[in-house]
């Protein structure tokens, strides 16, 4: 299943491109799950991002590889592909692309999911749209203008 959320911002590509680091990843945790940060190396391929994820009676480990990284369409990308999910998820590659948007940046969260079967991706989904679409508030308080 695929889902795709877009965002402006008012920072040019190359700037927004710098801004994806750790803090910015902690910022974009959703309320629910609790999610700790066990790894985060970057944004370029070969490095990885470990996270444990608290529910209310388990944890589950969720650990990505960036498998590609660079340039495109005049902004930039990174995808990350989970090598060790959830037990509720069978597949997962995540697609950030940065690309120039008129004077700003236009930040793309293209994901492809798969779970254990078509029903369960489909109630997956609600829940996936609503974790990141909160990043767009987040996203827009980050790359906001600063004055200079």
């Amino acid at each position: 299943m695929r889902l795709v959320i877009e965002t402006r911002v008012d920072q040019d590509p190359e700037k927004v491109w710098a801004g994806f680091d750790r803090e910015l990843f902690l910022s974009l945790s959703p309320g629910f799950p609790k999610i700790e940060l066990k790894r985060f190396d970057g944004c370029k391929k070969g490095d990885e991002v470990h996270l444990e994820l608290a529910f209310p009676f388990f944890k589950q480990e969720w650990n990505s590889l960036i498998i590609e990284s660079g340039l495109e369409d005049q902004g930039y990308y990174f995808i990350d592909q989970g090598i060790k999910l959830p037990f509720f998820l069978t597949y997962w590659e995540h697609k950030h692309r940065i690309l120039p948007s008129d004077g700003g940046s236009l930040i793309v969260d293209d994901i492809f999911y798969k779970a254990y079967n078509p029903v369960f991706e489909r109630l997956l989904f609600p829940n996936l749209w609503l974790s990141f679409y909160q990043r767009k508030s987040k996203y827009q308080k980050r790359f906001r203008m600063i004055p200079q």
